[in-house]
Order: C-alpha cells, then sequence, then structure tokens
C-alpha cells in the first residue's frame, strides 16, 4: 500500500521578494521502494539563499525549479526501507530530495552519513555544503596569510559565521557585518575582532574603516550592493574578493546599479572571483577531515535557527531575506 506525505512545491515564481502565496503544501502517495530503491524519511531540511536563484526560469548553474513540483534541496533523514545492499534500515543519509517528509530513491541519489559524535543536521551546515563553501571560498579564492584583515559580510549566517572563525584559526584579523548587535555579540564570542549592525551604524564606509583602519586584505561577499562598494573603499593593494553570493540582489525586480567605485579592481590590483561550491568539491574529504577535527577540539562552534514541520519550510526560506536567522536555517521535520 502507498503512504501519504506531504511535499512543498513551487506553485507561481516570485516577482521580487517571495511570498507565502508562491509556494503550496500537498499531500501525495508515496510508491513502495523498487529493486535497488531506498525509501527514506526526513528529519532535517535545509533552506538556503541559491533557491530563490531556481525559482527564476532562466538558465543558470542549476537547472530552475519547476512549477507543480516539489522543490528541492539538502536533506538528512533515516533509512526506513531498503532494496540495496549499501543501506540498511535506521540508516542516516544526506540528499538533496528535501521540502517532503519523506522519498522513494536509488541508493545514488543518497551518501550515508559518517559515524561521527556530531549531531545529524551539522551535515546541512557546518559540515556541509555551508561549511565547503566558506572553507573553499576563503582558502582557495582568498588565500588568507597570518596578519592579513578579512571582512565577512552576512557574517552570522550558515557561510560568513564559518569563514569568520576559519580566519581566526588562520591567525587573521576579522571584521564582521551583521544586521543586530545579538549577532555581533555571538560572533565576537567566537573570536571576531570587530563587529558592524549595518542597520544601526549610520554610514557603512565610515564604520568598516573604524573597524578595520589599516585596510583589509580579504572580502569574503554574501551581501553585495553598498558593502562591496564599501569592500572596494577600504581594499589594501592586492586585495582578494570572494564573491560568494549578494543577497541585497536576489530579489530585485529591476538590476540594481553595480559598485561605482570598480576601477579600484585595477588601481588596486584587486583579485575579484564568484565561485559556485560544486566546483571545488574536490576539497571536501580535506575540508571534512580538517572540520570534523576542529570541531572535536572546541575550535569551531556554530548556531541554528530552526522551524518545526514541513508546512513551516515556507516560511523559514522567507525569514532568510528577512535576516532572521543566527547560523544555518533548518527545518526540522520529525
Amino acid at each position: 500500500m502507498s503512504a501519504k506525505i506531504h511535499e512543498v512545491r513551487l506553485k507561481s515564481r516570485p516577482i521580487a521578494l517571495p511570498t507565502a502565496e508562491n509556494f503550496e503544501l500537498v499531500e501525495t502517495s508515496l510508491p513502495a521502494p523498487g529493486a535497488g530503491e531506498v525509501l527514506v524519511r526526513n528529519l532535517w531540511m535545509s533552506v538556503d539563499p541559491y533557491m530563490r536563484g531556481r525559482m527564476y526560469d532562466r538558465p543558470s548553474y542549476v537547472p530552475p525549479f519547476q512549477l507543480g513540483e516539489a522543490l528541492q534541496g539538502g536533506a538528512i533523514g533515516r533509512v526506513e526501507q531498503s532494496n540495496h545492499p549499501d543501506f540498511k534500515p535506521g540508516d542516516l543519509v544526506e540528499s538533496m530530495l528535501g521540502w517532503r517528509d519523506a522519498f522513494v530513491a536509488p541508493s545514488a541519489a543518497l551518501q550515508k552519513l559518517p559515524a561521527e559524535n556530531v549531531p545529524p543536521q551539522a551535515y546541512l551546515g557546518v559540515l556541509g555544503m555551508p561549511g565547503l563553501t566558506a572553507y573553499a571560498g576563503l582558502q582557495r579564492i582568498g588565500e588568507p596569510k597570518p596578519g592579513d584583515t578579512v571582512f565577512v559580510s552576512g557574517a552570522a549566517g550558515a557561510v560568513g559565521s564559518v569563514v569568520c572563525q576559519i580566519a581566526k584559526l588562520r591567525a587573521c584579523k576579522v571584521v564582521a557585518s551583521a544586521g543586530s548587535d545579538e549577532k555581533l555579540n555571538w560572533l565576537k564570542s567566537v573570536g571576531v575582532d570587530a563587529g558592524v549592525n549595518y542597520k544601526t551604524c549610520g554610514n557603512l564606509l565610515e564604520a568598516v574603516r573604524a573597524a578595520a583602519p589599516n585596510g583589509i586584505d580579504i572580502y569574503f561577499d554574501n551581501v553585495g550592493g553598498e558593502h562591496l562598494e564599501v569592500a572596494l573603499e577600504v581594499a589594501r593593494p592586492f586585495a582578494r574578493f570572494v564573491e560568494c553570493g549578494m543577497i541585497s540582489a536576489y530579489n530585485a525586480a529591476e538590476p540594481p546599479p553595480g559598485p561605482r567605485n570598480l576601477m579600484y579592481i585595477v588601481g588596486k590590483n584587486i583579485k575579484m572571483q564568484g565561485f559556485i561550491v560544486a566546483f571545488h568539491f574536490d576539497m571536501r574529504d580535506q575540508f571534512r577531515a580538517e572540520m570534523t577535527q576542529w570541531i572535536k577540539d572546541g575550535k569551531i562552534k556554530w548556531e541554528e535557527t530552526v522551524e518545526n514541520g514541513i508546512a513551516s519550510a515556507p516560511k523559514a526560506f522567507l525569514n532568510l531575506f528577512a535576516g532572521a536567522n543566527t547560523g544555518k536555517m533548518l527545518v526540522k521535520l520529525a
């Protein structure tokens, strides 16, 4: 007999900022697993800013979400039934089949979690895609050296907070920008040297200059917009700009104007490189080994913001754009 589950589908394509009306919660039937297939009950799912780009119907590095179909994203689940020898009931697995209670999929769509003494949802955050994004972007593109000053925008998010801590482990000075004093207090508790509340500081350029009076050597960009313009202004010669995301523009109805001081790239010999984490999976084993040891040694800490139940997934996603999360935004499904 097929089981009933719930999944969240894209009902309509958002214009500018998404709303709850762009999503729908649907009850559907789950077939029994066939040969080589596995039935998984999801425990946790991730919502991430990059998902906004998949809601546009346009070519990109990942195909767009389809109207009337369940959305996709990182999830951690438990195997309930298995017709494949590599998986047995009770195994914890990672997949890209979030936004639903449960699913049946071929074994190739699953990755068994390592038997490490960490919460399973950490593989959606500090030990998952956000952690690897921070690690690969900072290490490979930022090339941190002891004594460098690193400026991180969106610093209290899942990626930014890991960037800050890795930069400190690499003996750098870290300046963080976040949207509340509570977020900055948490960042300072994990070693950040100076913080800027971009919502209350008044003049962002003056605030960053005060926090980094000698300029910056690395800018890890999660925000774009005014933050990028400020970073160009305070960059030292041969600075490296790690262009991870520009969340300030994700919901813009019209393309926002570019930085007025982009010419500094030439005069200051700045390296500016965008990157997608999927092109750096060759670093995953190195990342997980080093990050797991840092966690065991108490050198990396993280925060989670959790919504409960599949019906709350759209709310969790929308809250990303309201800055309502500290650390990783997650939905607990079971």
